[in-house]
């Protein structure tokens, strides 16, 4: 899931980076836990948050075991998270 906020700055993008970033998040949904590439767990944000860098873009995400669902909450510029 994504937030509102999220896809509007997904739309934003320049195509290239939205492409890549959205081909990333689909491989973490489909295995949240597995380790992947540029992912890191969030510090000090309990266990199930992660940061995904991408380029110059940073995704940051929670992974909701309850529900078995993957939420990204922020997509912003690397000074900005």
């Amino acid at each position: 899931m994504i937030e509102r906020a999220v896809l509007r700055r997904l739309g934003d993008l320049p195509k290239p980076a939205r492409a890549a970033l959205l081909r990333r998040l689909r491989l973490i949904a489909a295995d949240p836990f597995a380790k992947h590439a540029k992912v890191e767990r969030y510090k000090g944000a309990g266990p199930d948050r992660f940061r995904l860098r991408q380029g110059q873009w940073r995704v940051i995400y929670e992974v909701d075991r309850e529900a078995q669902e993957t939420r990204v909450q922020v997509i912003d510029t690397r000074g900005s998270v």
